[in-house]
């Protein structure tokens, strides 16, 4: 559908949000008339969503600013069960205490990005344990599970990839998307709730969800997915040689998220500053234009309004103030990623090779090795030569600190305890 009436779906559109949409005309008609209520679960199998979860955040972003209600649902049920989507192998099953821990630190993040409360189109957050964790397993096979054709369930590539992998899918596993649909059933039931979102490998799952609706609650239900996002270059979104850009700041600092959004690839500038940002298209079509080196320009804005978004205006504006004075004017910045260390290490001689694993820029003391010979890391600005080398109170700054560095973006003070 090329013209959507509604302001949330014209606006998503636009930005390329949209992957696959049920029903579109019917969906933006109701969106265009009604304030809809709609929702994207997030599993809480770790304590901090990543990058890679903000195309569902934003949407959910977008659908309140166009006067909408976001639902997030935690799948603190869910989890227990494990979503075989896009995975070769079962996820390692967490206790109950760890899935509570999880979504205690996850919520944490929501608040950035949706307005909270009892308004008509504030967010709600809901945790499907409410209802999974009550269900009466023989009872819901008979109202329920009589809906799911195991000839189709066997079609959908979350099932179909490890099947033809020929790795093992267990029969917990095999009923997440009854799970998943049921989720969207009781929605529907309990808040009104018309629209699921998410990404595309959810299309199966959402569209189970729609059937079921249909067949035993008389609802109508939608579905819309977004692409799932990878670089230019074909790297997964939210992947780094260190490990996933983490959301929480005690996972991943403002500084340390900046610095990946400036990393951008040339070819995705333009698009990420859609997806991720709400500077105006206009603007948009501006910055991506920009000719060679000027593009740097347009990365640094998408740094800033990225981070802005998450961590606050002031973080955004101190990191890249930090990542200004650390690679252009060479000098030192307070806002730099800083670990306190213990006094006694440098008395006693730190070795090189353990004080860039302290810092977490090497994995190990052999990864360290290997960006020694490779001339990636230096010492205050110094190249390291001599994975036998030692760190002390000598090699301290006039700011009272070590800065490790490897490569040109990524720096570390180290500062002892006073």
């Amino acid at each position: 559908m090329s013209a959507f009436k509604s302001d949330f779906l014209r606006e998503i559109s636009a930005r390329g949000f949209i992957h696959q949409c049920s029903d579109a005309e019917a969906l933006d008609a109701y969106a265009a008339k009604e304030t809809m209520t709609a929702y994207i679960g997030f599993d809480c199998t770790g304590p901090s969503l990543h990058v890679g979860h903000l195309m569902g955040i934003m949407m959910l972003r977008r659908l309140q600013q166009a006067g909408h209600k976001p639902i997030v649902l935690m799948g603190g049920g869910t989890t227990k069960v494990g979503d075989p989507s896009g995975k070769d192998e079962q996820r390692q099953l967490l206790t109950d205490e760890v899935i509570a821990a999880n979504m205690a630190s996850i919520k944490t993040a929501f608040t950035s990005f949706l307005t909270f409360g009892d308004g008509p189109t504030d967010a709600i957050m809901v945790n499907n344990a409410e209802w999974l964790d009550k269900l009466e397993y023989i009872a819901f096979l008979r109202d329920y599970g009589r809906h799911f054709s195991v000839n189709r369930m066997l079609s959908f590539d979350s099932v179909k990839l490890r099947l033809e992998r020929e790795q093992p899918l267990s029969f917990l596993e095999f009923n997440y998307m009854i799970l998943q649909a049921y989720d969207f059933v009781e929605l529907g039931k309990r808040y009104g709730c018309r629209l699921q979102m998410g990404g595309s490998d959810q299309w199966g799952n959402i569209v189970n969800g729609i059937d079921l609706g249909r067949r035993a609650a008389n609802l109508d239900l939608y579905a819309v997915t977004c692409p799932l996002i990878t670089t230019s270059s074909g790297a997964k979104m939210g992947k780094t040689a260190s490990g996933a850009v983490w959301l929480n700041a005690d996972m991943r600092s403002p500084f340390d998220y900046w610095q990946f959004w400036r990393n951008t690839e040339d070819a995705d500038v333009g698009r990420f500053l859609r997806l991720f940002t709400e500077l105006p298209l206009n603007e948009i079509a501006r910055l991506e234009a920009l000719p060679g080196a000027e593009l740097n320009e347009a990365k640094k804005v998408l740094a800033t309004e990225a981070t802005a978004m998450l961590h606050g205006r002031a973080e955004a504006d101190r990191a890249a103030g930090a990542a200004k004075a650390a690679f252009e004017e060479g000098s030192l910045s307070a806002d730099l990623p800083t670990i306190e260390i213990d006094g006694a290490l440098l008395d006693a001689g730190l070795g090189v090779l353990n004080a860039f694993v302290l810092a977490g820029l090497c994995a190990s003391t052999s990864d360290v090795r290997r960006q020694i010979k490779g001339g990636a890391l230096r010492v205050n600005d110094e190249a390291v030569s001599d994975d036998r080398a030692v760190l002390t109170r000598a090699n301290l700054t006039a700011d009272g600190v070590v800065k490790l560095s490897m490569g040109k973006k990524r720096h570390v003070l180290l500062r002892p305890a006073a």
